[in-house]
């Protein structure tokens, strides 16, 4: 009735991104809503932005993916936390410096995050993205490093 707006957060910093006077953009417009107040809805945030004060301003902004522009060489506060996009492009090697491929992709599944890595064979390889398996993430270098389970880049003859 107030213009307030349910959405679901797909960020793991809800409280450093949704703060009174953020600016959030709307993917694939040069549009930008600031959040007037936030609040804890079930699962979801419930938000008040700026100037959407009835429910048929509210009901326009329906389904649409909100992002938020960080400054540059921001990172996360956890010192193995990373933000997809700063994967993104990074060579995979072995620890022995063998590469394996470029990271094109950043999954969140169920049991534990993978990264899609794309071979010089135009393969792709799912690693799963653990400690154990990917010890090394080097955002300088550009670079992570696998350390590959037995049969993670063995290439399989099928029909």
């Amino acid at each position: 009735m107030r213009g307030d707006v349910l959405i679901d957060s797909r960020t793991d910093e809800p409280e450093r991104r949704f703060v009174p006077g953020a600016p959030l953009l709307i993917a694939d417009s040069d549009r930008v809503l600031f959040i007037e107040s936030v609040r804890p809805h079930g699962n979801r945030l419930c938000l008040h932005f700026q100037d959407i004060d009835d429910r048929t301003a509210a009901e326009e902004l329906t389904g649409l993916l909100l992002e938020v522009e960080r400054a540059p060489g921001e990172r996360p506060e956890g010192p193995d936390e990373y933000y997809d996009d700063d994967l993104l492009g990074l060579a995979a090697v072995t620890e022995d410096g063998a590469p394996i491929g470029t990271v094109t992709e950043v999954l969140h599944l169920p049991a534990q995050d993978v990264l899609a890595v794309r071979a010089a064979d135009d393969r792709e390889i799912l690693v799963p993205f653990v400690s154990e398996i990917v010890p090394e993430v080097d955002l300088d270098a550009g670079r992570v490093i696998v350390r590959p389970p037995e049969g993670l880049l063995d290439i399989e003859d099928r029909p």
